[in-house]
């Protein structure tokens, strides 16, 4: 993995599979916690706003976001201009949404994944590179 700057938060159900990410992932890469801090009851959309705003202004870096199902971050997440957050859940799903759509926030739905299906789709996510070509074209439609 190249070393990018991450960034991640969740919701209360995100919260264990949050620490067990950033505990395997902080051996390589940069990582930023938004929180929260327990896995007391947050809203979600509070969270993926003020994940969305960091990714948008620190250039190159990515987001991660997890809640139970990951909709509700990604639906948060994807209200902010330039946001392109992908709901992941297969390795396919997962490369696709960084070659075709160049993704910037990962979202992952901690009550529907393992730890360890999350962490191999956080390693293709960030190992993915965009395409571009007519691709970039779509992208910048959005």
């Amino acid at each position: 993995m190249n070393l990018k700057k991450i960034f991640i938060s969740s919701d209360h159900a995100g919260f264990n599979l949050k620490k067990s990410i950033i505990q395997k992932l902080s051996k390589t890469q940069k990582i930023v916690d938004l929180g929260p801090s327990s896995d007391k009851s947050v809203d979600y959309p509070d969270y993926a706003r003020k994940l969305s705003k960091k990714v948008l202004s620190s250039n190159g870096s990515f987001g991660i976001l997890i809640c139970g199902s990951g909709t509700g971050m990604s639906i948060s997440a994807n209200k902010n201009k330039k946001i392109r957050a992908a709901l992941c859940y297969s390795v396919k799903n997962t490369k696709l949404s960084r070659l075709h759509n160049n993704a910037n926030i990962i979202t992952l739905g901690a009550r529907l994944i393992n730890k360890n299906k999350a962490f191999n789709l956080i390693r293709v996510f960030l190992n993915t590179k965009f395409e571009g070509g007519r691709h970039l074209r779509r992208v910048k439609k959005i």
